[in-house]
């Protein structure tokens, strides 16, 4: 699913909206394309269609809010789902006592790290919630680490818009063009190399 689609909306709340849907869809568990939904609001940002503090603050609390969601899903239904009765009892079972050893030891690092991994990203939360991680821990890290992910993602989609409008000004699109042929042809280069 693209984001690009951010683009064509006005510049009023539905953007917001969508970034927040998207963000917030993705923490709670669901593959959405959150983290290019922020990149996109940031570089649009960068070129003055919305407003940067909003859309780091909209994802922060988007991905805050469902990470949360995503906990209760892992702690009701994933929970239910691992430790019912039926066939590979015995090796669900293991999993979630691995699993509550590791979020015990982990969780919080991996809770806050996990913001910038894709399938972390999307999974941390429902593990956490399945693994029994104490929820005031869980909200503390989680905040933590989407407010920050929200910052240094926004900042860099921002830094990184601004650069690509300076150059695309500068440049024009045929030396864009031409470099982005140079890099296709460098990593296909080097794949055949490997």
């Amino acid at each position: 699913m693209s984001t690009f689609f951010l683009i064509a909306l006005p510049t009023s709340g539905i953007a917001y909206l969508v970034l927040a849907l998207l963000v917030g869809g993705e923490s709670a568990g669901l593959p959405l394309p959150g983290e290019t939904a922020l990149i996109t609001g940031a570089v649009l940002a960068s070129q003055g269609k919305l407003a940067l503090p909003a859309v780091v603050a909209t994802a922060a609390a988007a991905a805050i809010v469902g990470d949360n969601f995503g906990y209760l899903l892992g702690r009701q239904g994933a929970r239910r789902l691992l430790s019912r009765p039926g066939r590979f009892e015995t090796a669900r079972r293991r999993f979630l006592q691995r699993g509550e050893a590791f979020f015990e030891r982990h969780g919080a690092k991996t809770v806050f790290f996990g913001r910038w991994l894709p399938f972390l990203r999307v999974t941390a939360a429902l593990l956490a919630g399945a693994h029994r991680m104490h929820w005031p821990r869980f909200l503390a890290w989680n905040a933590l680490g989407g407010i920050s992910w929200a910052v240094s993602v926004g900042l860099a989609g921002y830094v990184l818009g601004q650069a690509a409008a300076a150059v695309l000004h500068t440049a024009g699109l045929v030396v864009a063009g031409a470099l982005a042929i140079a890099v296709l042809v460098l990593f296909g280069w080097l794949k055949l190399r490997g």
